[in-house]
């Protein structure tokens, strides 16, 4: 590793990746000198705590509540992971029951909401997550993950097509 390259963050990408609100060149120490560099990380509200990962990590997501340039307002949702095929992005499954006023009686109806996955999140097919609305982060993306309440062994396999209302 280049020594220059030492306090930077993780390098996938072809572009150089950074968070916009650090500057990089600095070359005297600031305040409190720490072995990884400094890190913009804050505080999203709404009673959703910081992940460990996003502060301690060293990721870079322009489109993370967390470390990037993304703020959460509007509708906070909740649902079920249906597919993490895509690159940082999940389908979330929402179930809802509709009543239809001829037979008194409910339909089962669902939607899905493409939502953008930190990678400060670990996030499985079946698990249960949190998601805020933000702007327009793509075409179908207007959400972002924020919380994440991990899904049980045996629930996992069948939480795909199961109807649940939260």
């Amino acid at each position: 590793i280049d020594s220059t390259m030492e306090g930077h963050m993780d390098q996938t990408e072809k572009a150089f990746q950074k968070q916009s609100a650090v500057f990089v060149g600095r070359t005297k120490a600031l305040g409190k000198r720490t072995c990884r560099g400094l890190r913009y990380v804050k505080n999203i509200g709404l009673g959703f705590k910081t992940p460990k990962t996003a502060i301690e990590g060293s990721f870079v997501d322009k489109k993370c509540p967390f470390t990037g340039n993304v703020s959460i307002r509007g509708r906070i949702l909740k649902g079920v992971v249906v597919s993490t095929k895509m690159n940082r992005t999940v389908v979330i499954r929402r179930d809802y029951l509709r009543f239809v006023s001829k037979y008194r009686r409910f339909e089962k109806r669902h939607s899905t909401v493409s939502a953008h996955v930190s990678p400060a999140f670990r996030v499985k097919e079946g698990d249960v997550v949190t998601v805020g609305q933000c702007r327009p982060l793509s075409k179908t993306v207007r959400f972002n993950v924020v919380k994440v309440e991990e899904a049980t062994e045996s629930g996992a396999q069948r939480a795909k097509k199961t109807f649940r209302v939260f």
